[in-house]
């Protein structure tokens, strides 16, 4: 993932929020990450069936 997209992620007001503000930047639990990827993610298409062989 880009840095750019990133930034757009972090504005959403549905990410999680940090969970540490450092001077280097913010730090994030990597739990609260994945789990908000796992509610966010848009779901695989379904594999065709012409090209499983």
């Amino acid at each position: 993932m880009s840095r750019s997209r990133f930034r757009q992620l972090i504005l959403l007001p549905k990410f999680p929020a940090p969970f540490q503000k450092l001077i280097g930047g913010s730090v994030w639990l990597r739990s609260d990450v994945e789990a908000y990827i796992r509610e966010h993610r848009r779901p695989k298409p379904p594999a065709d069936d012409d090209e499983q062989a």
